[in-house]
């Protein structure tokens, strides 16, 4: 019965046609008018370009042309130095347990992440390092020679060189 009914009302609702009604649109005396639209044409013509945005378009047309060189040289680069690479199984084992750390990180962090106070501990935790960081670091030359050295060796140390 609901439905019969529900179905003839869909019926009259379709076969009812509308009525539009004139609506009037009276503007507030308060209100200023706005002025009439600038075509883009004449917008465009009246534009002139400063000397230093034309520079910086140099800059950009520059960076564009040299990055393309740069791309060929660095696949010649690494196609060179994977040639080198006498254990190629070894460099793609690492590379595919890299890629794993990475996602059973994500999947650590995001699970982390859902404990309620956690995340908030940890971001205190991240402060607290970095502020230590700067201070023991950063504000006097000795200390930022101290850590240049520091990592100077550790890039020896990965490297092998020592």
């Amino acid at each position: 019965m609901v439905t019969a009914t529900a179905s003839s009302m869909a019926a009259t609702a379709i076969l009812v046609p509308r009525v539009h009604t004139a609506v009037r649109i009276t503007h507030c005396s308060a209100l200023p008018s706005l002025p009439p639209r600038v075509s883009s044409s004449s917008f465009s013509s009246s534009v002139k370009l400063s000397p230093e945005s034309r520079r910086f378009s140099q800059l950009l047309t520059k960076a564009s042309e040299e990055t393309a060189v740069d791309a060929g040289e660095f696949f010649t680069d690494l196609k060179e130095k994977w040639d080198k690479v006498e254990s190629k199984s070894t460099v793609i084992l690492y590379g595919g347990a890299a890629i794993v750390a990475v996602w059973l990180s994500s999947i650590f962090v995001g699970a982390i992440n859902s404990v309620p106070l956690l995340p908030k501990i940890m971001e205190l935790v991240g402060l607290g390092y970095t502020g230590w960081f700067v201070y023991r670091y950063l504000p006097f030359k000795s200390s930022r020679k101290e850590l240049a050295t520091d990592i100077e060796s550790l890039k020896k140390k990965i490297a092998e060189t020592e």
